[in-house]
């Protein structure tokens, strides 16, 4: 169980790291892990789409339409250019006699030593190291990971495509035969993104489909896994008159005056393992590019989009193994049995995670990008950690389990500029562990001075905010 949140402004319900202890997220649902409250995400409804189309589509033709979607291969990362973090030694530091300080405190509560990890470091020197190299129960910091594989294989702009396609024919809005639906494993595909379909749809001048609605590759909605619940959810987002409540509730976070989708589906949602390639497509619908989706993910610790892109880029293992090879610290160190952080099996190394934020830093910098694109920027991004008091422009990833405290990211400071850093607590009160982190990283900045505007290596880039998904019509 991992930190769990009803997600408000642009997800609004997402799933997120379950089983959480109450005291962090004080407004947050428990919500089991696949049975998922939906996200509400901002959409253009009506931009990107071309002109509405002749409301007459003729018969298929015998060529296959529904291209297939374009995949990539995973490449194996190149060893890292220069080291990501400092050699392991024990520091001669305040600031690791503060650490010292700190786990003394934590034994006296019962909490041993051997259960806790902490890696300081600003540029190329260590500040602080307990048990750096020992890998540990990362919960959360495991999307990290997840994040920086998924950034390798696809890029920052990638787009996952989800194609609809008909073996039918359109008569007065009455589109005789199927709709198929096709997807690629878009993460987060929820009510939103059918509304915005069922609109496009409407557009085109369907408002009904004689046939049934086919489901065919790996389409997922709401965070659901199983191909026809996602398309019975699907079945129902297109068409407004058979909302559920949770989708006309998302409907009301929308701009002001989006229409409301009618297309009626008359037959019974199936799914399909051989597509009928001879369809013709009628709408593609692209997702929030790589980055946001990561953003989003990692903003409210969403497990299931995190296990998705996992999954995605070849499993945990995959991600465990191009996760040391980007970073260069020992395979040991990295050691996944799924992509969200969802087991004390999951184990990284606090030297580890710190190298995983400076790799995601090298990934994004070719792209004006910077961590603060897909990782939570304290006091700027809602998310779970809005309700802690945590240093304010810090760039921060927490995850939480039953016995588990996580914290890691970047703190901005004036005399040791950007400290990365790593903190895993293993013990029976999670409650102390947040609130003695909050205190500990608080300390440092009171000792280091705090900036009042994020450094450049922490400033996302501004024009990432105007990224949306979007429906376009197939001419």
């Amino acid at each position: 169980m991992v930190e769990n949140a009803q997600i408000s402004g642009r997800l609004s319900s997402g799933l997120a790291d379950l089983g959480i202890n109450v005291i962090e997220i004080k407004v947050m649902l428990k919500i089991r892990y696949l049975t998922a409250a939906v996200p509400t995400l901002m959409l253009a409804l009506a931009a990107g789409c071309a002109a509405t189309k002749s409301p007459e589509i003729p018969a298929p033709s015998p060529s296959p339409s529904l291209t297939p979607l374009a995949a990539s291969s995973p490449q194996p990362p190149a060893p890292p250019a220069q080291p990501l973090t400092v050699a392991e030694k024990t520091p001669e530091t305040p600031a690791n006699t503060k650490i010292q300080a700190y786990l003394n405190q934590l034994a006296a509560q019962g909490n041993a030593k051997e259960n806790q990890g902490v890696w300081m470091q600003s540029g190329d020197t260590l500040l602080a190291n307990h048990q750096g190299t020992v890998p540990l129960p990362a919960a959360s910091i495991t999307k990290v990971a997840t994040s920086l594989v998924a950034l390798q294989k696809f890029g920052p702009e990638h787009q996952f495509i989800t194609e609809i396609g008909t073996n039918g024919s359109l008569e007065n809005g009455v589109l005789k035969g199927d709709l198929i639906v096709r997807g690629s494993e878009d993460p987060l595909f929820v009510w939103e993104e059918s509304i915005a379909l069922g609109n496009t749809l409407n557009k085109m001048g369907i408002k009904r489909v004689t046939g049934n609605l086919i489901i065919a590759g790996k389409f997922y909605m709401n965070f659901e896994l199983d191909p026809l619940k996602s398309g019975e959810l699907l079945k129902q987002g297109l068409n407004s008159q058979i909302w559920p409540p949770e989708a006309a509730a998302q409907y009301q976070t929308l701009p002001p005056n989006t229409p409301k989708p009618e297309v009626v589906i008359e037959g019974n949602v199936q799914v399909s393992q051989t597509p009928d390639v001879n369809a013709q497509p009628l709408v593609k619908h692209y997702s929030l590019p790589l980055a946001e989706l990561i953003k989003k993910m990692n903003q409210y610790s969403n497990n299931p989009m995190a296990d998705m892109l996992a999954d995605t880029v070849g499993g945990a293992q995959t991600v465990a193994q191009q996760a040391a090879a980007a970073t260069g610290v020992p395979p040991a160190e990295i050691q996944l049995v799924n992509g969200s952080g969802l087991s004390e099996d999951n184990r990284i190394s606090p030297r580890a995670a710190c190298a995983l934020f400076l790799a995601l830093e090298r990934e994004l910098k070719p792209f004006n990008m910077t961590v603060a694109d897909v990782l939570t920027v304290v006091g700027r991004d809602k998310g779970i950690l809005s309700e802690r008091p945590l240093p304010k422009l810090a760039v921060i990833k927490s995850g939480t389990l039953d016995n588990v405290s996580a914290l890691g990211g970047a703190l901005p400071t004036q005399k040791q500029e950007t400290v990365w850093f790593a903190i895993m607590n293993g013990g029976v009160n999670v409650e102390q562990f947040r609130a003695q982190q909050e205190v500990l990283l608080k300390s440092f900045l009171n000792e280091w001075g705090s900036v009042p505007t994020p450094p450049a290596d922490l400033t996302p880039n501004p024009a990432r905010s105007s990224k949306v998904s979007r429906s376009e019509i197939v001419q």
